[in-house]
């Protein structure tokens, strides 16, 4: 049995798009996870133009998304942080703090596209910021750092409902260890910037946290908490964060770069977080809204 979801800007969901659909699919009663935002349908089979209405319903800011209905509801979440948790690469946000912005952003893009190594970007990227005063950090957390929409709800109705939650990030401790505190995740990984004096030094510590190692966060808290990697929702953005994406039961692309799109079925384009609640089956009336 599969799920067929569809999600859209509140109030632009048509009904009419949604009954189209099921009864081309030979879908079973539509269910309405949010009046004219949200609504699912099972199905026996698999469509075999799933991709081409999907193409097609993006031009209506439409989300499509065809899963195996079992184990949807996740014990945990994986999110990754810069534009998936907050809105901002906090990288270029120091580089612009630093008069760097327009180079650190283009190499902050193209490694996000998977087109530099991730690894030599960081440190290519963090030698720009050396000398810049460490409280220029606080700085940008208060004046440049904002919280991508549906973040607060979605943590708080998967906590609800006992699901563990992780943030883990190719960015900064700096910057997780508050978002995480904001958000009410129950743990965060990230790399840490390096500092004398009050000043950066324009290194991190060693080993740096990237693909592998999100892959491996993945790993060592499932097996803690002894479920499996299939229990997981993952969500993220950029090329580092595909091996988690690939490994997690349910890996949700969040507007993501073409290229890591590409290689994901689970793609959220127009919705915000809170649309991997919808992926999950959950109503709108389960939202624990803060």
């Amino acid at each position: 049995m599969f799920t067929t979801t569809l999600i859209a800007p509140p109030g632009q969901l048509d009904p009419a798009l949604v009954e189209n659909l099921r009864n081309a699919w030979g879908g079973f009663d539509a269910r309405w996870l949010s009046p004219d935002e949200a609504a699912e349908f099972d199905m026996a089979a698999l469509p075999d133009n799933q991709w081409e209405v999907w193409e097609n319903l993006q031009t209506l800011r439409t989300d499509l998304v065809v899963q195996p209905s079992e184990n949807r509801r996740k014990r945990m979440l994986l999110a990754d942080m810069d534009s998936t948790m907050i809105r901002q690469e906090c990288i270029d946000e120091l580089a612009e703090e630093a008069g760097v912005g327009a180079h650190v952003k283009d190499i902050t893009a193209r490694a996000m596209n998977g087109e530099l190594d991730f690894e030599g970007a960081l440190l290519e990227r963090v030698a720009l910021l050396k000398g810049l005063p460490e409280d220029v950090i606080a700085k940008v957390l208060d004046t440049r750092i904002t919280l991508m929409p549906g973040g607060a709800t979605l943590l708080a109705t998967m906590k609800a409902h006992d699901a563990y939650t992780a943030l883990v990030s190719g960015g900064f401790t700096a910057f997780t260890s508050h978002i995480a505190t904001l958000l009410g995740f129950d743990e965060n990984r990230a790399n840490t910037l390096l500092a004398e004096d009050g000043k950066l030094t324009g290194d991190v510590t060693r080993p740096i946290l990237g693909r592998e190692a999100k892959v491996q966060a993945l790993a060592d808290i499932t097996t803690r908490l002894n479920i499996s990697e299939i229990d997981v929702i993952a969500v993220g953005d950029g090329a580092n964060d595909l091996g988690m994406l690939a490994r997690a039961g349910s890996g949700v692309a969040l507007h993501a770069k073409p290229s890591v799109a590409a290689q994901c079925d689970l793609r959220i384009n127009h919705g915000d977080l809170t649309a991997l609640l919808y992926l999950q089956g959950y109503d709108r009336t389960d939202f624990q809204i803060l």
